[in-house]
């Protein structure tokens, strides 16, 4: 049983929901990199719920490093990270031995830990996790900057309602929105869908897209390593992400070739691409383009109607209300994950390529 991730920097998570604490444990970082502690903290609280759209769960989120650090630096041994929790409720959980939740890994988990799982909020599962996972990915996200690699996440779509403000020269706002999400019609748009679905104890899903900004071309391998699978592999990560595609994505399928390749020519003294509906890779590597890619993150599951199930004990079909604090929708909180997990695997992907003092003294020509 395996939770980690990485090939060359490595990050280990552990934890439940409502255990004592959360964490990370980071394994191959260069020595030398400044803990900015304010992106830090600016990255977590932009994963925290907000009023209103939000759990009612609160957690103040506070990180502490135990070990790998010195002075503000990482030392270049493993860096462990914790979030302790302070907000648990554990007696709105105690129904889900015998009655698993739709939607929720309670099945999945009862079968593969045989009955052992912490079932609590829903365990070393929960969304809760993606807190420690945001504050690794801010840690390394600091390093990624000083090399002018950037990573933008922001809300594409709720329903109906898009926003199609995603670029270059809109990555550094958006990078400090506390809705992530340009536009601010559309974020009082999708807090409003949100609103709607809570007050009818449903919940809603959404689009998020993505740019990583900076990267050098050569990443990433020609097969079972590409850059798509690495990436890929993080994201899929996240619990709720259900779908991924890269630059025009399943669209592509419906062009020609004529449209769908993306012509090559010089700007700047460097050779671009004229469109990106490959996603800035090709043949698994990066072409040297803006990395384009959007991730479905589903519906919360945790909702208030009422829904059918099954009792193991009594092996027969039920229903259950499900009680306990729960975000009508995750799609917002979701996007600083995203972007963090998507640092770790970029971070992986250049200390493969440059070796591990790459993220602090630059690539390798």
């Amino acid at each position: 049983m395996k939770n980690t991730f990485g090939s060359a920097l490595t990050v280990t998570l552990f934890g439940e929901s409502h255990g004592s604490a959360i964490g990370v444990v980071l394994d191959g970082l260069a020595p030398g990199i400044e803990i900015d502690d304010a992106l830090i903290r600016l990255r977590l609280e932009q994963r925290k719920p907000r009023k209103g759209t939000g759990t009612a769960r609160r957690e103040g989120d506070a990180y502490q490093i135990l070990s790998g650090a010195y002075e503000g630096r990482t030392t270049g041994t493993p860096l462990c990270l914790v979030i302790y929790n302070e907000n648990q409720k554990s007696g709105d959980y105690e129904s889900l031995r015998t009655t698993p939740r739709p939607g929720h890994a309670d099945l999945a988990a009862e079968e593969k830990y045989h009955g052992y799982q912490d079932m609590r909020g829903g365990g070393h599962f929960s969304g809760r996790l993606t807190a420690a996972l945001v504050a690794a990915g801010a840690l390394v996200e600091g390093a990624l900057n000083q090399l002018g690699i950037t990573v933008a996440t922001h809300v594409l779509r709720m329903g109906s309602i898009r926003d199609d403000a995603l670029c270059e020269e809109n990555a550094a706002v958006l990078k400090e929105k506390p809705f992530p999400t340009i536009s601010d019609t559309a974020a009082e748009a999708m807090q409003k869908f949100i609103l709607a679905a809570g007050a009818e104890g449903d919940s809603v899903g959404g689009i998020l897209e993505s740019m990583i900004f900076g990267l050098p071309a050569g990443l990433g391998e020609p097969w079972f390593d590409s850059f798509e699978s690495v990436l890929s592999h993080a994201l899929f990560s996240i619990g709720g992400i259900k779908g991924v595609e890269f630059g025009a994505g399943f669209a592509i399928a419906d062009m020609r070739g004529s449209e769908a390749n993306d012509p090559f020519c010089f700007k700047d003294g460097r050779v671009m691409t004229e469109t990106n509906n490959n996603g800035g890779i090709n043949g698994g590597i990066t072409n040297g383009m803006p990395v384009l890619f959007r991730c479905a993150v589903k519906p919360t599951p945790s909702i208030y109607k009422e829904q059918r199930t099954v009792d193991l004990c009594k092996k027969e079909n039920t229903s259950m209300k499900i009680e306990g604090r729960h975000d009508p929708a995750i799609v917002h909180r979701a996007a600083p994950v995203v972007s963090a997990v998507s640092a770790l695997a970029v971070a992986d992907m250049l200390t493969v390529r440059y070796g591990t003092d790459a993220l602090k003294v630059g690539l390798r020509k």
